[in-house]
């Protein structure tokens, strides 16, 4: 869950404030959920929405820089892969807020359409739209090195 937020909100700290409010709300309403099973669901659903608010009172994104990858094989592969990390995230964080959410759902966060549909409050063929107008932005951006 932090790994989504970190990705929602581009800051580690804000990231795991969300998450702790989601789990903070997930234990207040514990009693309200119908299926135990849906807790993920919830979590997910709420590290989205209060991500949308943080972003909402913030107007600047911030660069987030991804931990040292132990697995990397050289410090040149390491740099790469930092670089291009961050090429990514820089255009992600061009994008509107919904086309994010969803390619961060779907690539960063494994979600199938109908996961991302209930965690975002959107329809199935919305996402399907929506992630693929996004893909297209982001390319364009990269391309361009907005």
């Amino acid at each position: 869950m932090v790994r989504l937020a970190i990705l929602l909100v581009d800051d580690i700290s804000t990231a795991e404030d969300v998450v702790q409010e989601a789990f903070t709300g997930l234990h207040r309403n514990w009693s309200g959920l119908r299926d135990a099973t849906a807790a993920v669901g919830y979590l997910r659903t709420a590290v989205v929405n209060g991500s949308r608010s943080v972003l909402r009172r913030r107007k600047t994104a911030r660069e987030y820089t991804p931990p040292h990858n132990p697995n990397a094989r050289s410090a040149e592969s390491l740099a790469m892969l930092t670089a291009e990390h961050q090429t990514v995230v820089r255009a992600l964080s061009q994008l509107p807020p919904r086309q994010r959410e969803v390619l961060v759902l779907r690539y960063y966060g494994d979600l199938s359409e109908a996961e991302i549909a209930e965690a975002t409050g959107i329809s199935r063929g919305t996402v399907k739209s929506t992630a693929s107008r996004a893909l297209d932005a982001l390319q364009s951006i990269i391309r361009t090195g907005r």
